[in-house]
């Protein structure tokens, strides 16, 4: 007989139909209820036993985290909680889960505790739940770009650019560690290397998806990028997840009217299909809260939050009007932002970021034109000369989300802007022939997924939102 899942067999009607499942042990109460769950739902379906109809050997198999096959005949329960449950006839033990050794037991462990375990901790209800809203998020934003006629791209993972120019960047290297070969300078000689000159793991797809929405149109990237920046913060990975559209013909208007689309897009998408995921979250989170302080706690409940945010329009305010907002603040004047804000040009902090979205306007915010000096170098130059044409979406609890510009289609105001930074031109000679062939204003932006993650499912930390996180000193897993 074919097996089904929970999630099917929980909305079925009870018709005394035979039914097999296969699924984990998350509790067995009485030796005789077992609570079995196969990951398709938050909810567990009751499985009824009477042990008198099998032998005593099978009680003891019968543990938390043991994987059974259960056949019986599916009925209307007689306990509360569900509207149906297996009466069991017969028990196949995949695997047991010895009790003594098994770590995650029917109580509430720490976040802490679990990253210790990143191999087992989906095996809990929480990151159960986080897991199906990070795969329901990853559909809907796939479902969004093709519905709206973009073409999914595959940026490399090996590059010899470093699109954001931090530099903090992981080598990708044949070369003998001990014993490289050097050349005349008394240095590292990369053209012996694998790839004939220095590479590494992207920071981002952008350049290269830049190129080819120059002949597609429309394109978006989703996939691994990689920064070595040596931060410890419940917001920095050192492995993320981006997701980069790029759009020709689009200026820095359509380009936020873009993102605040899809962003209201994907939240209504999980809205509609993971509600009892974030039910469960949110319940968490409230249990969460109330061992804070007054002052520390949310002002809106997780869904709540979530449908103000796909509901209402985003404030658009410019860098310069952000700025003076930030100076005239209480906590500015009073001193107790970390980083005060003195004068036009300072590149803004986290804390700035919530200030702005979480007191001062109470909604997301879309920041635009930016000092030039803060901004990459691909970013088109506004006619102030000062300021160009970027944008950053600023949300509670996160500060910046997505980060995005117009880019610079002026050969060469792009040449200059490369000089001045002091850039070898041939390092970007194949990025400089986009403006030589063809060159069109067009506009993208970049949004990091676990931090959408993070947003959607409640979560204080960005660890917590990945299956593997990958953060200094701790690639274990």
């Amino acid at each position: 007989m074919k097996s089904s899942n929970v999630k099917e067999l929980l909305s079925s009607a009870p018709k005394h139909q035979e039914v097999v499942v296969n699924g984990w042990v998350r509790t067995f109460r009485s030796n005789r209820f077992i609570a079995l769950n196969d990951g398709s739902t938050i909810n567990n379906i009751q499985c009824v036993v009477d042990f008198e109809n099998f032998g005593e050997g099978l009680l003891g198999q019968i543990t938390t985290g043991a994987a059974l096959k259960i056949s019986g005949t599916l009925v209307e329960s007689q306990g509360k909680g569900q509207s149906v449950e297996i009466q069991v006839k017969d028990i196949y033990v995949h695997g047991g889960a010895d009790p003594e050794e098994y770590p995650i037991q029917p109580k509430k462990h720490s976040l802490e505790f679990l990253r210790e375990k990143a191999h087992l901790r989906i095996r809990t209800n929480t990151f159960a739940a986080i897991m199906r809203v990070r795969s329901a998020l990853s559909f809907a934003i796939h479902q969004y770009f093709r519905q709206n006629n973009f073409y999914y791209f595959h940026a490399p993972i090996v590059t010899g650019s470093d699109a954001e120019g931090a530099g903090e960047m992981f080598r990708v290297t044949t070369l003998d560690g001990k014993n490289p070969p050097l050349n005349e300078e008394g240095e590292i000689n990369y053209r012996e290397d694998f790839f004939g000159k220095e590479t590494n793991l992207t920071v981002s797809g952008q350049l290269e998806a830049e190129a080819y929405a120059m002949g597609l149109g429309k394109v978006y990237t989703f996939g691994p990028t990689f920064r070595a920046e040596n931060s410890n913060t419940s917001r920095h990975l050192a492995e993320f997840w981006m997701i980069e559209p790029e759009m020709a013909f689009y200026d820095l208007d359509a380009n936020m009217d873009l993102a605040e689309d899809f962003i209201k897009s994907v939240i209504k998408y999980i809205l509609e299909n993971c509600e009892e995921d974030l039910q469960f979250l949110e319940k968490r989170l409230l249990d969460e809260e109330k061992t804070k302080p007054q002052a520390e706690r949310s002002e809106m409940a997780l869904i709540e939050k979530l449908k103000f945010v796909s509901g209402n329009g985003f404030k658009r305010v410019t860098y310069t009007e952000a700025i003076d907002i930030l100076r005239n603040s209480k906590p500015n004047k009073k001193k107790k932002f970390k980083y005060p804000i003195d004068e036009w040009g300072t590149d803004l902090q986290s804390e700035h970021e919530r200030f702005l979205v979480e007191k001062h306007f109470k909604c997301p915010v879309i920041l635009y034109d930016y000092p030039a000096k803060i901004k990459a170098f691909y970013m088109r130059l506004n006619e102030d000369g000062k300021t160009v044409r970027a944008m950053d979406i600023l949300f509670p609890g996160i500060g910046e989300i997505v980060g995005g510009s117009q880019r610079e289609e002026r050969l060469d105001v792009l040449r200059d802007k490369i000089a001045d930074l002091g850039i070898d031109e041939e390092e970007l000679w194949w990025y400089l022939d986009l403006r030589k062939f063809g060159s069109a204003i067009h506009s993208g932006f970049g949004l990091g997924f676990e931090r959408l993650v993070l947003f959607a499912t409640g979560m204080g930390n960005i660890r917590d939102v990945i299956p593997f996180p990958r953060t200094p000193q701790n690639a274990e897993f």
